[in-house]
């Protein structure tokens, strides 16, 4: 057996512990209001896509496919319709081994006058429901994006750098950019640099017309986690979101924060569409019946699953 194989055996262990020691938490309390009306009635997280899926399922698809099956979903905005959706098109998880999907509604736990704050706030609040499942990582994900990922790779990453907090990354156009957090990082890929929807974001090194911008996808240590949460939630100044106040508090205080690159080391399609407003919503499900789609719904090897009528 030559050292490649030893070494991608060792990985594939690491990897493996890693996956069964995680836990996901899947924010899907988002109002959506740039969609307009169809988010009269539902969160943006329910919103159905492709003509089979609510977005939600895209996030969930990938937590299963990569292995991660002990899965919260917090919920807060006109969420009826995507309690249903989980309820009747996410309940095969084994309970048995361990499997779970459980649905967290925003229930003004510490204050009887505020929901949830931010992304921040929205974890902070639910902590006890994190720590009482006893999980080693946890994965932060955002309910409203459409792309397939492999979950897994960016754990090993994490693993590996032995990083404080790792953040899924993706290039856009320099002109899409300040609508997200842009990063610019060394060349060992630990992140130097964070601006939330910057007004002039910075480009890549090299290429002026892309930018570096977060997925909004996290992965902690739980125990980090709590700690990190519980000194934002004591910051009177903070507005409890994880790209405006976490992520830039830890790289001024000097912690390692590490960028994953999405689609670089998976063989699946480097894939990710933010569909807050209205135009990119229309034009990603127009992508899906494109003769060289780079999503396929259906592909084997990495299913979208849905299980509801969409209502």
């Amino acid at each position: 057996m030559n050292m490649a194989t030893v070494q991608a055996r060792s990985r594939s262990r690491l990897v493996g512990r890693a996956t069964r020691d995680a836990l996901a938490l899947v924010l899907a309390g988002g109002r959506g209001s740039r969609l307009g009306a169809l988010t009269n009635w539902r969160a943006k997280p329910a919103v159905p896509f492709g003509g089979r899926s609510r977005i939600i399922d895209f996030a969930l698809s990938n937590c299963v496919n990569s292995d991660i099956r002990r899965i919260l979903v917090l919920t807060q905005y006109k969420s009826h319709s995507l309690v249903k959706h989980l309820l009747a098109g996410w309940n095969f998880l084994n309970s048995g081994h361990g499997e779970f999907l459980d649905i967290v509604p925003a229930q003004q736990w510490l204050s009887e006058d505020n929901w949830y704050l931010g992304t921040a706030d929205a974890v902070y609040q639910s902590l006890d429901f994190v720590t009482g499942y006893g999980p080693k990582y946890v994965v932060v994900l955002a309910g409203d994006h459409v792309y397939a990922m492999d979950y897994s790779e960016m754990l090993g990453v994490h693993v590996e750098t032995g990083s404080d907090v790792t953040i899924a990354c993706t290039t856009v156009p320099i002109a899409e950019a300040s609508e997200f957090g842009v990063m610019e990082v060394d060349a060992s890929g630990r992140i130097i640099g964070f601006e939330e929807k910057p007004k002039h974001p910075k480009p890549m090194p090299g290429r002026p017309d892309r930018a570096l911008v977060s997925m909004g996808i996290y992965v902690f240590l739980t125990e980090y986690l709590a700690h990190q949460l519980r000194q934002d939630a004591a910051d009177e100044n903070s507005s409890r979101d994880f790209g405006k106040n976490v992520i830039p508090r830890l790289l001024k205080q000097g912690y390692h924060v590490q960028a994953y690159y999405y689609g670089k080391s998976s063989g699946e399609p480097h894939y990710w569409r933010d569909v807050g407003t209205v135009d990119a919503y229309f034009n990603a499900n127009l992508e899906l019946v494109s003769a060289n789609a780079e999503l396929d719904l259906f592909n084997p090897r990495w299913p979208i699953l849905s299980g509801s009528v969409l209502v």
